[in-house]
């Protein structure tokens, strides 16, 4: 099975979790500005809910991954909402990529919010959602 990771963040929060699946997935995890270079099974998606909303490089990588995506695994953090998995799955869904109903979502730091947030607890359990996807 071919796997990628790609994300985009702001502040880094995202950017924890994407290395964290990356090291279970055997892949590198690289910015959502860096597109495919090959057709993948798996693509995990990390991203971050900002102004209620994901970020235009995702959308535009969504759009425009580079290669054949075969399904999307949702990765996210955000400090209010609850996940970035509809915004994601609404994009995904008018290309025709199938997007995993398994998701990993956990709050990430914003200013005072969350302060810490992904830690290590966080980190640990995005790398055992990972080894379940990858198991299943």
């Amino acid at each position: 099975m071919k796997v990628a990771v790609r994300y985009f963040t702001r502040g880094g929060n995202t950017k924890k979790l994407a290395d964290a699946v990356a090291e279970v997935a055997g892949v590198q995890a690289q910015d959502v500005s860096v597109p495919l270079s090959e057709d993948v099974d798996l693509l995990f998606l990390c991203s971050s809910v900002y102004a209620a909303g994901i970020d235009d490089a995702v959308k535009s990588f969504i759009e425009n991954p580079g290669a054949k995506v075969a399904k999307i695994v949702n990765i996210s953090t955000a400090a209010l909402l609850p996940s970035t998995y509809k915004q994601v799955k609404g994009i995904a869904d008018e290309r025709g990529i199938s997007v995993d109903t398994r998701e990993f979502h956990c709050r990430g730091q914003f200013l005072a919010m969350h302060k810490g947030r992904p830690n290590d607890k966080d980190v640990a359990d995005a790398k055992a959602f990972t080894r379940r996807v990858l198991q299943a």
